[in-house]
């Protein structure tokens, strides 16, 4: 991922801002970036079943923070 990329993933924005930048025509690098991670993924889990099964992980992780995080005075 490109340093740009990464810095706007992490950037907070409300949410009309956020919809003008998806709406917005994505460069070429931001393209390249995302078709590497994309190839990534599909070296690391080449399989619909191995991908399903990450994703399955990761919402389960991301479900027990999210309530982790409600919980959290």
């Amino acid at each position: 991922m490109t340093d740009r990329l990464a810095a706007e993933v992490n950037r907070e924005m409300t949410a009309e801002q956020a919809r003008a930048y998806v709406d917005r025509p994505i460069t070429a690098d931001e393209r390249d970036a995302v078709l590497s991670l994309v190839r990534w993924f599909r070296r690391r889990y080449p399989t619909p079943d191995a991908r399903l099964a990450y994703v399955r992980r990761a919402y389960a992780r991301w479900t027990r923070s999210a309530a982790a995080y409600r919980h959290h005075p």
